[in-house]
């Protein structure tokens, strides 16, 4: 006959996988605290709201810089067609600084290969800009006198 040890605890308050409960199922487990799922879905938020400002702000950045850069071609383009308009007596390179300049009479441009302070005490021509001819055959400006426009 054996003798069986009589268990204490009732049958009903035993649990075969304790790991699983809910709660802490001994005095030396680790606090389980339930979640506060407003404070959780509140840091949610804040933290997609700052990425997504984030995100827009660079978006943002890459437009203006686009719009610059559009603006640029643009400007580009006016001079470009302004300066071949204008009488030229050579063929300009690419590649090569020229000087653009108004006719006093008629308001007419000219381009040419002399600079502002070549031409002495009898430039016949008034000063507008020095250009700079890119090899996609568009002029860039690299100087505009103080009282011009183009």
């Amino acid at each position: 006959m054996s003798k069986r040890k009589h268990n204490p605890i009732d049958k009903d308050k035993v649990v075969e996988n304790p790991g699983l409960l809910p709660y802490a199922h001994n005095v030396g487990s680790a606090i389980i605290k339930p979640l506060d799922k407003g404070k959780t879905k509140g840091v949610a938020m804040s933290a997609m709201y700052q990425q997504t400002e984030n995100q827009l702000v660079d978006i943002k950045d890459q437009v203006e810089y686009l719009i610059k850069k559009a603006q640029e071609v643009h400007d580009r383009i006016s001079v470009s067609e302004k300066i071949y308009e204008a009488d030229c007596g050579f063929k300009p390179l690419p590649g090569q600084v020229y000087f653009l300049y108004k006719k006093r009479k008629n308001e007419e441009y000219v381009l040419s290969m002399i600079g502002e302070t070549e031409w002495g005490n009898t430039c016949p021509y008034i000063y507008i800009a020095s250009v700079y001819l890119m090899a996609d055959h568009t002029w860039e400006v690299r100087k505009l006198a103080k009282d011009q426009s183009i």
